[in-house]
């Protein structure tokens, strides 16, 4: 299980994408221990670098990450986790994926549309 933590100052990206669809839900950041935690616990955990801390995605929103599976790239300082969401979305903006904007003509259109209200989820 060996990553290279030392590149990116002890974090790896993890890409994350729905098992069944192969579409791109978020990006996000793991360190060694939210690594192990995903690992371990079989839903994703990442580190959050403006809270410096671990959290596990869905905590609040009860969206968690079920994990199918993890590739790591030819000099593992990254991953792709393939996964299963539960729940309506991904993106705290209330889509399935927190890619849900497009470049059109030079300007950033929404291209998806919303999975779950985040005022609900997340309060006001």
């Amino acid at each position: 299980m060996e990553l290279d933590f030392e590149k990116l100052d002890g974090l790896v990206p993890a890409v994350i994408q729905d098992e069944a669809s192969g579409r791109v839900l978020m990006v996000g950041f793991m360190n060694d221990e939210s690594f192990r935690q995903t690992v371990e616990t079989g839903y994703a955990v990442f580190y959050s670098r403006s809270r410096k801390k671990l959290w596990l995605k869905g905590e609040s929103s009860g969206h968690r990450l079920v994990v199918k599976e993890i590739a790591t790239d030819c000099d593992r300082d990254s991953v792709v986790v393939k996964v299963q969401a539960q729940g309506p979305g991904v993106c705290h903006n209330g889509y399935e994926s927190c890619f849900y904007r497009k470049l059109d003509n030079g300007a950033w259109t929404v291209t998806d549309p919303q999975t779950f209200d985040p005022a609900k989820v997340y309060g006001a």
